[in-house]
């Protein structure tokens, strides 16, 4: 059965226009996508100039970033409009498919490259072009070798490539992702990225091809969280995660500036710090009014203590020029008083050498209490407004707080269930920043005063005895 494709949309059919080497095209689910690639790859195909033999050859790799996904996903939508009926399809491995006919020759190769070290399976391809379906589940290392195996196809004496390149689909990434950064940073000569309009906005895409239309995007809309609804119906860069959220608090609408906070000079500056290797410190200022105010952040990896010392100094000195060290209240990681074996220097006293702030270490590394300094002043209102704000400039923890620092989800046979302390990762470091900041400054003082207490009281005495031996029972008297 031969399928007709129409381009559905302005976005679609100037993605299908355009030339450049490298193309990406993101948006809602549904919104057509993955079948504008599968044309795309046709379209290219038919206008390869012809070898000597008349027939027109191409050589394609279509990528996904697990078998599973390859299987279930992008061949099912490839095989939507070439049913593999259609020429030779080969389940060995890799998938080909290879239509033949008396004015063409395409061989369409499915690979699943989800890590970097599978870079090699691209190695000895000679390719004309690369299909990358859902590119945000891709390492980069996958994108820049297949760059590098394009335009190898056909060769020379059969005519060249009239035409190489690299094409990529799939939803909106994280905005620390490289796509993002390629899209909307960098910008490389030759790359061209297209967005789609949102699936419920006036513009919307591909809606003839969508069972009940409009409709469509407002009944999945129901049950789905904001973040959701933001990536695969709006079409926004953004992160959806399975985890829980440490500070399910936390609103990203609510609690995080319009625009950059300036420092006020009339207030201390107060720092918490993270120690260690992924070392990170939050800049922190409590207004008049009593709200919290995160101004800005550091975060670094692989770094020694002094070498972040001396950047801690450079950033303070270009941000806040006008803080004295005697004006700067910092709170360390208490782990970052303990001495180290190579030199018996502590990590906090080489910081204090380093920067000649008197950094004092926080009064407690408890998870419980840290994380109850946030959220008490996460939940704070202050005359109707949030008693906590984040500047824009502070990214990390921006993204920690609004949910990449998080609970890893554990799946028990059907029952949904939650590790017990947040996962280590990239954004752990600044959010612990945060928590030490906080707390060395009084957030949750009463739960800390409340838990030296219990700590202090003592302990229960037997007030008489019955039986014979160790085994003797006891019965103990609690007034």
């Amino acid at each position: 059965m031969i399928r007709t494709y129409i381009a559905q949309g302005p976005t679609l059919e100037a993605f299908h226009a355009c030339d450049d080497f490298v193309r990406s095209i993101v948006g809602p689910v549904g919104s057509g996508k993955t079948s504008a690639c599968c044309a795309e790859i046709i379209r290219r195909a038919h206008e390869q100039q012809p070898g000597p033999d008349g027939r027109r050859r191409s050589r394609w790799a279509a990528i996904r970033n697990t078998y599973g996904e390859l299987r279930t996903t992008t061949i099912k939508t490839w095989d939507h409009w070439f049913p593999q009926i259609l020429g030779r399809f080969s389940l060995e491995a890799p998938i080909t498919h290879r239509l033949v006919t008396d004015a063409l020759d395409i061989e369409v190769l499915f690979l699943a490259l989800d890590r970097p070290a599978d870079v090699a399976k691209l190695l000895s391809l000679e390719l004309t072009g690369g299909w990358i379906n859902e590119a945000r589940e891709v390492p980069k290392a996958v994108m820049d070798a297949l760059t590098a195996r394009v335009g190898r196809y056909p060769p020379v004496s059969d005519g060249g490539p009239s035409w190489s390149g690299v094409i990529m689909d799939g939803m909106p990434p994280d905005t620390d992702h490289w796509i993002y950064r390629l899209a909307e940073e960098e910008r490389p000569d030759g790359w061209s990225f297209f967005r789609q309009p949102a699936g419920d906005g006036p513009d919307a895409e591909n809606l003839t091809n969508l069972i009940g239309g409009a409709a469509y995007y407002e009944r999945i809309k129901a049950g789905k969280s904001k973040a959701w609804v933001q990536v695969y119906i709006k079409g926004e860069y953004g992160y959806v995660g399975d985890d829980r959220p440490v500070f399910p608090e936390y609103s990203d609408d609510v609690h995080c500036a319009k625009e950059p906070i300036a420092p006020d000079p009339n207030y201390d500056l107060v720092l918490g710090i993270d120690a260690g290797l992924e070392p990170a410190c939050v800049m922190l200022q409590q207004d008049n009014r009593g709200r919290w105010l995160a101004l800005a952040e550091l975060v670094a990896s692989d770094f020694g203590a002094e070498r972040f010392g001396l950047q801690l100094n450079e950033m303070l000195a270009s941000w806040f020029p006008d803080w004295r060290p005697d004006k700067i209240l910092a709170y360390a990681d208490p782990a970052a008083g303990a001495r180290s074996q190579v030199d018996e220097r502590a990590y906090i006293d080489v910081l204090k050498e380093a920067t000649g702030i008197p950094i004092r270490l926080a009064p407690s590394n408890d998870i419980g209490l840290r994380l109850e300094a946030v959220r008490s002043v996460l939940a704070r209102l202050i005359d109707g407004k949030p008693g906590f704000l984040i500047s824009p400039a502070c990214k990390e923890l921006r993204k920690g707080l609004a949910g990449r620092y998080c609970y890893r989800r554990v799946q028990i046979g059907s029952e949904e269930r939650f590790e017990d302390k947040p996962l280590k990762n990239r954004y752990s470091h600044i959010a612990d920043a945060l928590q030490y900041g906080l707390l060395g400054s009084g957030c949750g003082r009463e739960i800390l005063g409340k838990k030296k207490r219990e700590q202090r009281r003592p302990l229960p005495q037997p007030s008489r005895s019955f039986g014979f031996g160790p085994a003797a029972q006891r019965v103990w008297d609690y007034r």
